[in-house]
């Protein structure tokens, strides 16, 4: 299936599944490797990398800011220069990527000396950035906001970070502390990063520490992690050439988890193990309370279907972007369904709470709409009469509806093999895994055997 289309029509499965899946390396753990990769003294070598649209703005950013960067079929090789760019003054555009928009702003920040001009796409420009932005200024940055204040479109003069101490609002996102936290081995010293209203998605500040530790010299990592703090204990980076293997992406891999409890069947998913830097890898616990047949073998994951899915009550908060995932396949549920944990999910690429209620209640649905959480109760018989004439799945120019929905059009809904769902601009997918619908349509290939 090409993604350079307006439109793709999802084909049901009228066979159950069988088929080997491999997924692209993740996300959230190659744009970190790219910028901790700097942050060393030798050539590191990245195995595995994603190739998509974010990482590709964030390797296009480092090489503009004068980062070496080599990349053939197999690896990524970086330069690093102890987290200095030899290109004092740059644009930038962050495009819609949230892991650039701060993670490459706060290596920015500890620059001397340098005045940067920084933009993103318009979705972007409504993300939170004030918090982190704020923060930077107390830090010593200087930043001129070319339209409202603390968004995209800005201009960065940085001088260094200088503080041991740091306070931020992490509240919306747990990437400011990400970002800040990547940056302080450089400091020489220890560092305390406060954030008193708490913060989201912790896993991920776990998986950004870890990954410290393994770019670290000696894989040397002394950290405290509390409630509302994080205690940096002094150490450095690597010197030494290093290779580093990225993980298999954890939240593409749960779409093909999910696909045999639609469809009936099995996918192994290689690569994947039970404990991973991703806390996505959790998915597959709501899949098996909800009645499915998911397990590690030697190979990596594979998903069976279980017994007909039921409903439940669910905190997404630890693994936010999979929340997508059940709730699309939700209209085929056997109960409701809550999901709660997820407000601050209306900041990324989308309000993706109140376009997941659209999209469902479009498919015949009663959704009950919370500021963090959605209730669905499940209807398949409004659903065969929305989808009669087949309906169509807006995007909202996000990735992950793309994907989730494209599973539940995999359901044979009419139990004649006839399409009836439509998903609107799938080129979005181009983001975090370029090759879904070929991925799929090979999946559909080899259950038709």
């Amino acid at each position: 299936m090409s993604t350079d289309k307006d439109s793709i029509l999802i084909q049901p499965f009228t066979k159950p599944c069988r088929s080997k899946v491999e997924v692209p390396g993740s996300k959230s753990i190659s744009n970190r490797a790219l910028i901790l990769s700097v942050m060393c003294g030798g050539k590191t070598q990245l195995k595995g990398l994603l190739e998509s649209e974010d990482v590709d703005l964030m390797r296009q950013a480092l090489s503009d800011l004068g980062i070496q960067i080599e990349k053939n079929e197999t690896t990524c090789s970086i330069i690093g220069e102890c987290g200095e760019t030899s290109n004092k003054e740059c644009s930038i555009n962050v495009g819609n990527a949230g892991t650039i928009a701060r993670f490459l702003t706060c290596l920015l920040a500890s620059q001397k000396g340098g005045k940067y001009s920084l933009d993103g796409s318009p979705a972007m420009r409504k993300r939170p950035m004030a918090e982190l932005l704020k923060c930077l200024t107390d830090l010593g940055c200087k930043i001129k906001y070319e339209g409202a204040e603390g968004c995209f479109p800005f201009t960065l003069h940085s001088n260094g970070i200088n503080k041991s101490k740091i306070e931020i609002d992490a509240s919306k996102s747990g990437q400011n502390i990400s970002g800040i936290l990547m940056q302080c081995p450089l400091l020489g010293t220890d560092v305390e990063i406060g954030f008193k209203q708490g913060t989201v998605s912790l896993p991920f500040i776990k998986m950004t520490l870890e990954m410290m530790r393994s770019f670290s010299e000696n894989e040397y990592l002394n950290y405290e992690l509390n409630e509302k703090s994080i205690l940096i204990k002094k150490s450095n980076y690597r010197q030494e050439n290093y290779a580093y293997n990225i993980e298999p992406d954890a939240t593409a891999a749960s779409y093909f988890l999910t696909l045999p409890q639609v469809v009936g069947g099995v996918v192994r998913i290689h690569q994947m193990k039970d404990v991973m830097l991703q806390g996505d890898i959790d998915f597959f616990k709501i899949l098996n309370d909800l009645g499915a047949n998911v397990y590690f073998d030697e190979t990596g994951i594979v998903s069976e279907q279980g017994l007909p899915l039921s409903g439940g009550s669910f905190d997404f908060n630890d693994i936010s972007d999979t929340f997508l995932t059940l709730a699309a396949i939700s209209p085929i549920l056997s109960s409701p369904l809550e999901l709660y944990g997820i407000e601050h999910t209306r900041k990324q690429e989308t309000d993706r709470v109140s376009a997941m209620a659209k999209e469902l209640i479009k498919l015949g649905q009663v959704v009950i709409e919370k500021p963090d959480r959605l209730v669905i109760h499940p209807d398949l018989n409004k659903l065969k009469k929305a989808a009669f004439d087949m309906v169509s799945i807006n995007t909202y120019n996000d990735h992950r509806f793309a994907m989730s929905f494209a599973i539940l059009g995999c359901y044979d809904l009419f139990g004649d093999g006839r399409p009836w769902l439509k998903i609107l601009n799938p080129g979005c997918c181009a983001k975090t895994f370029p090759g879904f619908f070929d991925c799929l349509d090979t999946t559909h290939q080899d259950s038709n055997g």
